[in-house]
Order: C-alpha cells, then structure tokens, then sequence
C-alpha cells in the first residue's frame, strides 16, 4: 500500500496503547504528557513479562548489536550442553533456525556498523529520559545511577575481558580497573576467586522492577489513563485506519493505537500482513528475599559464568541464559538448577532454592528494535523487539513514540528501526 495515503491526526486526542509491560507504559505516559488521551490495553501472562523479571540494568553500555561476527564466533563454546548460557531446544528448530540464519545476515560488517551507530544514537539520551520520566511520576528514588562490576575468577578471563571491553564502544559510559577496596569488596560477596574487575560507570539500575511497575501504572492512572485487561486477538484496517478486536469481539481504536506488545507483537503484526521476524529469546532468574548482600552494592556480573546478580529492595536476583525458541514453549528446569551450582559455587549470599521465573525478550534478528510507523494504517504506531534493552531503552521509545503522534521530531533518528529493513 502507498505511504502517500498516511496522514497523522494534526492534533491527535485519544490514543490506544497495547502492551503493559514497561516499554508499553512508558510510552503510554509519554503520550499523556502531550495531553493525549490514553487506553492501556493489557493481557497479564500468567507470569511476570520480562519487562520485570530482568536484572534491573540500565545497559547503556551495550552499543554494539549482538547481531555481530564476534557473537556467531563465540556461539559454540557458549552452547548450553557445554556449560555455557546459549541455548537451541531441539524442540523448537523451527523457530530459531531461520531467526539464526536472519542473524548471519546482519553480522554482516556493514549491518553491524549500521546497527552500532543506531543503537549508540538512541542510547544516547536513555539515561536522561529515564530522570524525566521517574521525576514526572513521582519515583525519583527508583533510578540508582552507581554503574556496574563485572567480575573474572581467572588470570587468564580476566586479561581477555578487560582486553575485549577496552575495544569495545561502550557509547557514554566508561571502564576502569576496579580499585583494591572494591576488589577487596567483591571478594567479600563470593567464595569464589576474584581474579580481576573492572567497573562500568555510566549504567544503572533500577531499585526494584515491581515498585517500577507500579509507580508507573499509578503515574498513568494519576494522569486519567485507562487500563483495561483484554486480550487484542487481531488488527484489521477499515478505512486507512487500525482497529484492534480483542477476544471477545470488542473494538478499540483512536487517533494512534501502538503495539508495545513485546514477543506477541509479530502476531499481531503478521494479521495485517505485516510480518515480521521477532523470536521469544528466553531467560531465566532465581530470587532470595533474605540475604545479606550490601544494599549499595551495584549489579555484578560475574562474566565467565554468564551470570548477572542485582541487588533489589526485594531481595536478591541471578539472572542468565539465552534460550531461542517459542514463547508458549514450557520452562526448562535444567536452567534453574545451573543457576543454582552457580550460586553455590560462588557462595553468594542466596538462599536457596530462591523463587524461579523464565520469560521471553522479544527480538529481531539485527538485534536492533522496531520503533515507528506502521505504512499499513494512518494511525498505527509500533514500540517492541528491544531484546535486552527493553529497560534501559523503554523510556527514550516512549518520547520517540509520543513525538511521532505528535507530529514532532524523535529524539533519535528511527530511521535505522523501521520494519521495512526487513521488507515487512
């Protein structure tokens, strides 16, 4: 369909806002800053999305797509039957056999150079739009700015981490040797050696992911949004325009509806024929509500393990894994249980067995997320496959979202992120 028959609303009053995850939110609470009415239209899996069950990073350090030549290199040691954190279910071969394939393709070094200038653009101001919008709600406190460790147990890890992090572009943040107090610190957290660390200033976290979730359902609420729980089936276009049918029939539009629906927005998208290459890459955590781990402590990421842990108000969490496959598909315990020799193996402060959680990142295969208009309806926006940026990412799409409705220049070029690069 031609793009000459999009026309934006000159002053768009009402929006419709799928997905209550935290790109969703933000988004739709951006929307309301420009004095947009806003339905939040919400369908809660029967665990938390991975907007919440992630490891609390605000990753603005990660400028480089893992859609990279230095990725497909390391895939075989990483493998999962090898002890590493990669995993390729058997089961699920038809999922991620042509997302892999898609995935070679954009290593590619003029795709990755591409997708390395477009995320350190968008990167650029995550940070500061995550003050703004904590600020407008109220939360302020949330956003904990103290950077991050990452840790090696060995000589040899140790010597080629901080050679492969000293070569990296890591955008606005920067890396020093970790100082003999914070490596005496460190080693006060593990049983394990301590070898080397650097630490990463410039990150971030976020306090505790369920205060977020809830500060920010009740900054919208405040502001006179409108949640509703309904599953949205379907788009279909009447007249130029979108129209999303949730399960039992009903129809919701407005002067935007955007799809924030992370993994399940390709089906969404493919309904209008739009389709779109996103896989559910999955992951997995473990939590101990007690534990004596410092509450200043940032994020450690103990590197040769693929394992992050983070310091929430609510306790403690280790997070891993990379498991490519079917969002439907059951967890694999096998997963849990690694995260638990890990935790062991290190003598962290964990109690065991912790609670366990497993959900889906929505990605693409360039590893870049899909940001824009849709050239499918007048009124259809799109805001999801941020992979593991979803967090550090989800307040500055929020701002690109609401100025593309509003008719005014993003703060980012979105050009980079738009679905036609996969000829969708």
């Amino acid at each position: 369909m031609p793009n000459d028959f999009l026309v934006r609303p000159s002053a768009p009053r009402n929006a419709v806002v799928i997905g209550g995850g935290v790109v969703g939110l933000a988004t739709a609470i951006a929307l309301q800053k420009r004095d947009i009415a806003v339905t939040l239209i919400d369908s809660p899996p029967p665990s938390p999305t991975a907007s919440w069950g992630n490891a609390g990073h605000i990753a603005i350090e990660q400028v480089e797509p893992l859609a990279s030549r230095a990725t497909i290199r390391s895939m075989p040691r990483r493998l999962f039957w090898r002890g590493g954190a990669l995993s390729l279910p058997w089961r699920d071969i038809g999922a991620w056999l042509p997302f892999s394939l898609r995935l070679v393709a954009a290593a590619r070094p003029a795709r990755f150079e591409r997708g390395r200038t477009a995320l350190s653009d968008a990167l650029g101001d995550a940070m500061g739009a995550w003050r703004r919008l904590l600020d407008r709600i109220g939360a302020g406190d949330l956003l904990v700015e103290d950077g991050h460790f990452i840790v090696w147990e060995s000589a040899a890890s140790a010597e080629a981490g901080r050679a492969h992090w000293a070569a990296a572009d890591i955008g606005k943040a920067a890396m020093r040797d970790a100082t003999s107090a914070e490596l005496e610190r460190l080693a006060a957290l593990t049983s394990a050696p301590v070898a080397g660390a650097v630490h990463i200033s410039g990150s971030g976290q976020i306090a505790d992911l369920g205060a977020l979730d809830k500060a920010l359902r009740a900054g919208f609420d405040a502001a006179g949004g409108l949640r509703i729980e309904a599953k949205i089936e379907t788009l279909e276009i009447a007249n130029g325009r979108a129209v999303a049918v949730a399960t039992d029939g009903t129809r919701h539009t407005g002067d935007a509806i955007v799809i924030a629906g992370g993994a399940a927005s390709g089906a969404l998208m493919a309904s209008i024929g739009q389709h779109v290459p996103i896989i559910a890459e999955r992951g997995y955590h473990i939590q101990s509500a007690a534990t004596d781990w410092p509450h200043d402590m940032p994020p450690v990421v103990f590197e040769d393990r693929s394992v992050i842990v983070t310091r929430f108000r609510s306790g403690l969490r280790a997070a891993s894994f990379v498991e490519f496959g079917r969002s439907a598909s059951p967890a694999d315990p096998r997963k849990w249980a690694r995260l638990r020799r890990h935790v062991a193996a290190l003598g962290l402060s964990f109690v065991l067995p912790g609670t366990e959680w497993m959900g889906a990142r929505p990605t693409l295969p360039d590893y870049l997320p899909a940001i824009g208009q849709s050239d499918r309806a007048a009124n259809l926006y799109y805001a999801f496959g941020h992979q593991h940026l979803g967090l550090t990412l989800a307040a500055t799409t929020g701002d690109a979202i609401a100025a593309l409705v509003a008719g005014e220049a993003p703060p980012f070029d979105l050009s980079p992120f738009d679905l036609k690069r996969f000829g969708a």
